[in-house]
C-alpha cells in the first residue's frame, strides 16, 4: 500500500462510452467460464467475510472517459458465486446514477440506497450469475479526473482503502478478490494503462472519430481496492524483460515508466534497479506474481500506491525528482504481500504494509550493507518510538472503521519491526522458510495474522503466541532499565531489570555486548522474561566490563536503559 503519504488528489480508471444495445447485452451474456479462462484462483479457498455467500469471480468494467469534463459512462459485469441460499447481491456504489440492472441478461427491479445497490436474485444456492449494471456520472472519488499543470486532461484510479466504490459498483471489500477486464473507449490523446495484460488497442470509428478502445485483463485475482487504470498523456521509457524465469508466467516480467514527457529525462532514475529488485524478491520469497510491472507518474494522493502489476506514483515526486530507491522497493515487495497475499480484513493491514516496511529494508541489507540495514531499522525504531498512536493503539486495531487511519506507525513502522524481531527469535532460515510456507499457503487469496503465526510455528517448531500477543495485539513497546555488577570470584555478571509502568512488561531476547578495558567485546544473549522485575546471571565473565551497550544489532523495540 501506500508507504509515504503525501496529500495530492487523482485516480484513474478507464470509461466505455458510445455501447450499443447490442454490444451491452453480449457483455452481459458473456458465460462466466469464458470470461475466467485462464484464471489463476487463490492457494487457500476461503469464503469471503464482507457478503457472506456471495463470492466475486470477475469483474469486467466498459468504460467510456469524456473529451472534456467529468462524466463518465459504464457497464460493469459482476460474475458472481453464490454459495448459500442468497436472495440479494449488494454492490458498493455511491452518487452515480444507475439506469438499468440485470441479472443473466434479465432486467430486475434492483433497490438503491445512498451506498449499494441491493440486487434481487432468483433462487438458489449453488450457481453463478451474470449481473450487469449500466450507470453514469462525475465521480467525486476514486476515479479523480483533473488537469496536470499543463494543462491536459487525466484521470487516474485511486482505490485505497475502499474508495473504489465511488465510481465502480463492486463487492467492495479486501476478503473477496475477482479478476478484471478492463474496455477504456479513451480520446487517442491518452495513454490507458491498468492491471494485468493489454489485449487491444482498437481505433473507433476510423481514423477521424479521435477515440481509441483500449482492454486490459488479468488472470490472477485482486482485491478491489487495486483495480485502477491510468487514462494521460504519458509517455512510455521501457525498462526491458526483468527477472527472466522468476516470476509465475513463463519468460520474464516485462517492466517500463509511465510519466509526463517534459520529465521524461527522470527515467529510469529510481527505476534502474527494478528488475534486480524482482529478481531478489522473487528468489527470496517466491515467483513474481503477475504478468509485468509498470511504474506511473500519476495523482494518486499517496507518496506511492502498489496497484497490482502497475505501480503508482505522486506527480509531485517525479516533477521535483524526489522519487527514490527505497519507494520503489516498498511498492515492489508489496506486489507479494498485499497483492497477491491480501490482508482479509482490514484491521490486519500490518501484513501489508509492515511486510512492504521490512522487506524494503531486506533489499537495502541485500543491495548496499548490513551497516545500511541496521541504519534502516533504527530510523524504523526511532519513528515507532515516537509515534503516538503506536502508544494508544495495537498494531491488530479490528475496531478502527476509519480505515484511512491504518495508515499508521503500527501498520508500517511497528509491523516491519515485529517481522525483524521475530527473525532475530526464531533465526533466518526457519523466518524466510515461514514466510513461504505464509505465502505459498495464501498466494492470490487472503489472510489473517493467526495464519502468519501458524507457518512460523511450523518453520521454527516453537510456540510463538506470547511474540504475537505482546507484539501486536498490546499497544506501546518495551521499556527497560538494567543495573549491573560483577563479582570478579564467582566470574558472574549480575543484571537486574526493571520494566516500565506505561506498557507492562515484555518478554525480550536481548544481545548485550560486554566490552573489555581493552575494547574488545563478547556478545551474549540473555532471555528477559515478562516480569516488572528480574534477576539473571550471566556465568563466566573474567573481567569487569568496562561498559555494556544494549541490542547492538538493533533487534528490540523499545528503550534500553543500562547503568
Amino acid at each position: 500500500m501506500p508507504v509515504v503519504h503525501t496529500p495530492a488528489a487523482s485516480s484513474f480508471r478507464g470509461v466505455h462510452r458510445g455501447l450499443s444495445s447490442a454490444a451491452v447485452a453480449g457483455l452481459l451474456l458473456l458465460a462466466p467460464s469464458a470470461a475466467l479462462a485462464q484464471v489463476v484462483g487463490p492457494a487457500g479457498s476461503v469464503a469471503p467475510s464482507y457478503q457472506p455467500g456471495i463470492d466475486v469471480l470477475h469483474y469486467e468494467f466498459a468504460l467510456t472517459l469524456p473529451d472534456t469534463g467529468s462524466r463518465i459512462e459504464g457497464l460493469a459485469t459482476v460474475h458472481v458465486r453464490r454459495t448459500a441460499a442468497v436472495d440479494t447481491l449488494r454492490l458498493d456504489l455511491l452518487a452515480l446514477d444507475v439506469s438499468r440492472v440485470t441479472v443473466s441478461g434479465a432486467p430486475v427491479n434492483a433497490r438503491r440506497d445512498s451506498a449499494r445497490i441491493h440486487i434481487p436474485l432468483p433462487p438458489g444456492s449453488s450457481d453463478s450469475l451474470a449481473i450487469g449494471v449500466t450507470y453514469a456520472g462525475s465521480p467525486t472519488d476514486g476515479l479523480v479526473i483533473s488537469r496536470d499543470p499543463e494543462g491536459r486532461w487525466q484521470a487516474f484510479g485511486d482505490n485505497f482503502p475502499d474508495r473504489g466504490r465511488h465510481w465502480l459498483p463492486t463487492v467492495d471489500h479486501p476478503s473477496d478478490k475477482a479478476t478484471v477486464r478492463w474496455i477504456v473507449d479513451a480520446p487517442d490523446a491518452l495513454r490507458v494503462v491498468s492491471n494485468g495484460t493489454l489485449a487491444e488497442e482498437t481505433p473507433l470509428g476510423g481514423d477521424s472519430s479521435g477515440r481509441t478502445r483500449t482492454i486490459w485483463s488479468t488472470t490472477r485475482p485482486l482485491p478491489t481496492y487495486l483495480m485502477v487504470i491510468a487514462a494521460a498523456p504519458l509517455a512510455f521509457v521501457d525498462l526491458g524483460r526483468t527477472a527472466c524465469g522468476l516470476a509465475e508466467s513463463p519468460g520474464c516480467v516485462p517492466q517500463a515508466v509511465y510519466l509526463a514527457a517534459e520529465v521524461r529525462d527522470f527515467a529510469p532514475g529510481p527505476f534502474a534497479r527494478a528488475g534486480d529488485m524482482v529478481a531478489y524478491f522473487s528468489r527470496l520469497v517466491a515467483p513474481y506474481p503477475y504478468e509485468k510491472l509498470a511504474h506511473l507518474q500519476t495523482t494518486t494522493r499517496f507518496g506511492g500506491m502498489e496497484n497490482a502489476s502497475a505501480i503508482f506514483y505522486s506527480d509531485r515526486a517525479f516533477r521535483q525528482r524526489s522519487l527514490g530507491i527505497g519507494l520503489v522497493a516498498h511498492e515492489t515487495a508489496h506486489q507479494w504481500f498485499g497483492n497477491a497475499v491480501t490482508e482479509r480484513e482490514w484491521g490486519h493491514l500490518w501484513l501489508s504494509e509492515g511486510f512492504a516496511t521490512y522487506f524494503a529494508q531486506l533489499w537495502t541489507e541485500h543491495d548496499i550493507s548490513d551497516s545500511a540495514f541496521r541504519a534502516g531499522m533504527e530510523g524504523i525504531r526511532r519513528q515507532v518510538l515516537g509515534a503516538a498512536v503506536v502508544a494508544e493503539r495495537p498494531v491488530l486495531d479490528t475496531t478502527q472503521r476509519v480505515y484511512l487511519e491504518l495508515l499508521n506507525a503500527n501498520s508500517y513502522q511497528k509491523g516491519g519491526f515485529t517481522l525483524h524481531m521475530l527473525r532475530a527469535v526464531v533465526g533466518d532460515s526457519a523466518f524466510f522458510r515461514g514466510v513461504r510456507r505464509y505465502y505459498a499457503a495464501h498466494v492470490h487469496g487472503t489472510a489473517l495474522t493467526d495464519d502468519l503465526q501458524a507457518a512460523m510455528e511450523a518453520e521454527s517448531g516453537e510456540q510463538l503466541g506470547w511474540f504475537f500477543d505482546q507484539w501486536l495485539r498490546r499497544p506501546g513497546f518495551a521499556e527497560l532499565t538494567i543495573e549491573w555488577r560483577h563479582d570478579r570470584a564467582s566470574r558472574r555478571l549480575t543484571l537486574k531489570v526493571r520494566q516500565g509502568g506505561r506498557f507492562g512488561s515484555y518478554r525480550v531476547p536481548l544481545d548485550l555486548d560486554l566490552v573489555a578495558p581493552d575494547g574488545t567485546a563478547r556478545r551474549v544473549r540473555v532471555d528477559i522474561p515478562a516480569s516488572a522485575e528480574s534477576s539473571i546471571v550471566v556465568e563466566d565473565v573474567a573481567a569487569r566490563p568496562s561498559r555494556i551497550v544494549a541490542d547492538p544489532a538493533v533487534r528490540v523495540l523499545g528503550t534500553v536503559v543500562v547503568r
